[in-house]
């Protein structure tokens, strides 16, 4: 199976049977992330325990089959981890997006997620596959819920 094969499989595989689609009961983040330029919106949910470790998490939304591939295979990487972790794989994958990070030994970390890797060639379609990464970026790193802000906006500043 060639590279361009396994890439549309796991981004099919994620759109059409997202493991984390669905909503948490008492999450400890709810936000919502809107991509201006397309409309696509996702609606992020974390539950994070007292030792700070991601426990579960849950996304719905709509949007193009990258935004929601995306945030599915994100919440593979982060739940389990500790927020720190979370935070510093979103900078991995972004780096990556952003085709600052090339390194594959670097990029065995997102595990399925850095079949992405090549959206960095496909400028139109970067802010479809940060969406989620960003959105989970606002709630950790400044603590942003859906009560606190309508949207965390996955704008060119953020690229």
């Amino acid at each position: 199976m060639d590279l361009k094969s396994l890439y549309a499989e796991i981004l099919n595989e994620h759109n059409i049977n997202p493991t984390h689609k669905g909503v948490l009961e008492q999450p400890t983040y709810t936000l919502k992330g809107v991509n201006p330029s397309c409309g696509d919106t996702i609606y992020l949910q974390l539950k994070i325990n007292d030792q700070g470790i991601v426990e579960e998490g849950t996304f719905n939304g709509s949007g193009c089959a990258i935004s929601q591939a995306s945030v599915d295979m994100m919440l593979d990487d982060i739940i389990g981890k500790p927020k720190d972790e979370a935070l510093r794989l979103a900078d991995l994958f972004i780096g990556m997006i952003k085709g600052e990070v090339t390194d594959d030994g670097q990029l065995e970390e997102l595990d399925e997620a850095a079949a992405l890797k090549n959206i960095s060639f496909m400028p139109a379609r970067v802010k479809c596959a940060v969406l989620g990464w960003h959105t989970m970026q606002e709630m950790l790193k400044n603590g942003r819920t859906s009560a606190e802000a309508s949207a965390a906006h996955c704008s060119t500043e953020n690229q």
